[in-house]
């Protein structure tokens, strides 16, 4: 699959300035910058750059991850950050230094960032609670790994071709290395993926569980999520795997596809972030900022008090349960009392 440009957020020099302001990490009247007129100190920095709204962001991420870090830290060892650096090391090649540089990042704070993204994570996970119905859900879309081999062409015409040479018997591999955009081209458009791989359009995935070994889909049509660009394929399955009836043989898959799923939902990600700002006893002393920990908190607040709105629903209608049980109770009485005295 075609390779997405790295995107490394780094603080900018404007942000470890404020950082430093923010920290009292030294005298606040220091000069920064003196001229003929006058000065600029680290004060006058800082009263300047606090309502910038890229170093309110920044102070939100350091508050989440000092929390989180706090908590969660002994959960993500050096040996994980370390696999995830070489990893995208690997993935981008000799590209990987300029890019790492032109981000703002040395290789010690590229890791530290590594870090603080796996550690939050984490964290994240330590809320999730699955239930069966999250399972259920999950198996529903689940489909095992399958081996097949794709070819990628820009044209429709192009891709029919393909279908018509693969149809009439020319070997799907020498076809992939002639016609083929795609990166497996060099290897024969062999490839394997389930329906969890992110790298294979979901129309493609799509077309091939349905696929029996050994068979050539038609012409699939996807679109390429990061320049919109029509693309088309041409798969033929090597290995089909069916699913069967049986989750409990795929029980370890399904409990990480659905804890994925859990992490990726922004909802829950902001709620568990406010309840973790809420146990840490964040406070805000600079009324600059006071906003920037709102759409957490906020969320926090909301669920507690729709919480706390269906336990007084279940307790009142509980209460009218026990006093109509109470009344009929009385009523039986009374009759019963009535009847006896007769």
């Amino acid at each position: 699959m075609k390779k997405k440009k790295i995107i490394l957020a780094a603080t900018s020099a404007l942000a470890i300035l404020t950082l430093a302001a923010c920290s009292g990490g030294g005298d606040t009247n220091k000069d920064i910058v003196t001229m003929k007129g006058g000065t600029i100190t680290v004060a006058d920095f800082y009263e300047k750059a606090k309502s910038e709204s890229a170093n309110q962001q920044l102070l939100q991420q350091m508050v989440i991850y000092d929390v989180f870090n706090s908590k969660y830290n002994d959960k993500v060892s050096d040996k994980e950050v370390d696999a995830e650096y070489n990893k995208t090391k690997e993935t981008y090649g000799d590209s990987f230094e300029t890019q790492l540089e032109s981000a703002g990042f040395t290789e010690e704070s590229y890791k530290e960032f590594l870090r603080n993204n796996l550690v939050f994570k984490a964290g994240i996970e330590s809320h999730v609670k699955l239930t069966d119905e999250d399972l259920k859900k999950t198996w529903e879309t689940f489909h095992p790994e399958v081996e097949a081999q794709i070819i990628k062409v820009a044209s429709e015409d192009e891709a029919k071709e393909v279908k018509k040479s693969a149809d009439d018997g020319k070997d799907f591999e020498e076809l992939a290395k002639e016609k083929s955009t795609d990166t497996t081209k060099d290897d024969g458009g062999n490839i394997k993926f389930d329906s969890e791989t992110q790298t294979v359009p979901s129309e493609v995935k799509e077309a091939a569980f349905k696929l029996k070994d050994g068979e050539i889909s038609d012409v699939i049509t996807a679109t390429n999520p990061s320049t919109y660009a029509t693309e088309y394929y041409v798969v033929k399955m090597v290995k089909n795997q069916d699913k069967g009836n049986d989750m409990d043989k795929f029980k370890d898959q399904l409990e990480e596809i659905a804890t994925q799923a859990k992490v990726n939902d922004s909802e829950f990600t902001t709620k568990v972030i406010g309840e973790e700002l809420k146990e840490a006893n964040v406070k805000i002393k600079d009324d600059a900022f006071q906003n920037i920990l709102t759409p957490f908190t906020s969320a926090t607040t909301s669920t507690s008090s729709t919480e706390d709105s269906a336990t007084e629903s279940s307790e009142t209608k509980s209460s009218e349960t026990k006093s109509t049980d109470s009344t009929e109770a009385s009523e039986t009485e009374q009759s019963t009392t009535e009847s006896t005295n007769e």
